[in-house]
């Protein structure tokens, strides 16, 4: 049996995103002086790559990225979403599988073939931009496992980062149902007044006295996307694992424990990840009720 059977047809969605606080930065770069180098610059940032990094090894879901979904693998819809994004210049898949790179390669994306070393996404991003033919100047890590990932949520984050000279990375939130308040699967952020990250958990926060969850206050959900200046996607890969980092198994953490800036927009966005293979269906339920193919 093969691998990966696909169709060429492309799927549509139904766009109920809202992003916020993408122009804030602006401000925060002329407090800090860097309107001057934006005057001098056009193109501060302008050069953006999506990487989608993908391995066939997983505790949780084995062979993820060649899952079927709808007759076609879970990693070719996760592309063809990210090919409508209007900010990125090129997309590259990275992986040390060559199952998943024949499948790739199949249905027409460019491959970078990575260590097995790669200890998480964001490094094996960085070994791939190193291999890349053209510098870039922004690196996207879109998580393979996000078929129904938004081009308008990647736009976001794009935006985000070439509007705040000061941070080095950028991510998306969206509202956390109350019901996933205490799944470890669904990663949980808590920002400040001025949309930069103060920190992830997989345990609810905040966290109140009562030890339960409050239907009326705003958690958010991290959405997994992240966009690097892609200088200092060198710098964190070069960065020893931290505490934090490690307790939680949130690579996001690393960038925070060593005092870098992480802007963070909020988007209207329902999370379809694929964490074990029970989401399978659940996807395929919610495809089938919107039509995608």
């Amino acid at each position: 049996m093969s691998v990966c059977s696909s169709s060429s047809s492309s799927s549509s969605s139904q766009k109920t995103w809202i992003v916020h606080g993408i122009l804030a930065g602006a401000a925060i770069a002329a407090a800090i002086g860097a309107s001057a180098y934006l005057g001098r610059s056009r193109k501060f940032r302008s050069r953006v790559v999506g990487i989608i990094p993908a391995r066939y090894a997983s505790s949780r879901f084995e062979g993820k990225p060649l899952v079927q979904i709808l007759g076609k693998p879970m990693i070719q819809r996760t592309w063809e979403r990210s090919k409508l994004a209007t900010t990125l210049d090129h997309i590259v898949v990275a992986t040390d599988d060559e199952r998943i790179a024949e499948c790739c390669r199949g249905f027409g994306a460019d491959v970078i073939m990575t260590s097995e070393s790669c200890r998480n996404g964001t490094e094996r991003c960085n070994e791939a931009l190193e291999k890349l033919d053209k510098k870039y100047d922004v690196v996207v890590n879109i998580q393979g496992d996000e078929p129904l990932i938004e081009p308008e949520i990647i736009d976001g984050v794009v935006k985000a980062l070439q509007v705040t000279p000061d941070a080095v990375f950028s991510t998306a939130v969206t509202s956390l149902k109350p019901e996933d308040g205490l799944d470890p699967n669904r990663v949980k952020c808590v920002v400040d007044n001025r949309g930069y990250a103060i920190y992830f958990s997989r345990g609810l926060i905040p966290y109140n006295k009562s030890g339960k969850v409050n239907p009326d206050f705003p958690y958010m959900l991290h959405l997994g996307i992240q966009s690097f200046d892609s200088k200092f996607l060198k710098v964190y890969s070069e960065l020893q694992p931290t505490p934090l980092q490690q307790e939680e198994d949130l690579e996001q953490l690393k960038v925070l424990e060593n005092g870098y800036k992480m802007k963070v927009i909020k988007v209207d966005h329902e999370a379809h990840g694929v964490d074990t293979p029970d989401d399978v269906e659940k996807i395929e339920s919610l495809m089938r009720e919107r039509n995608l193919s």
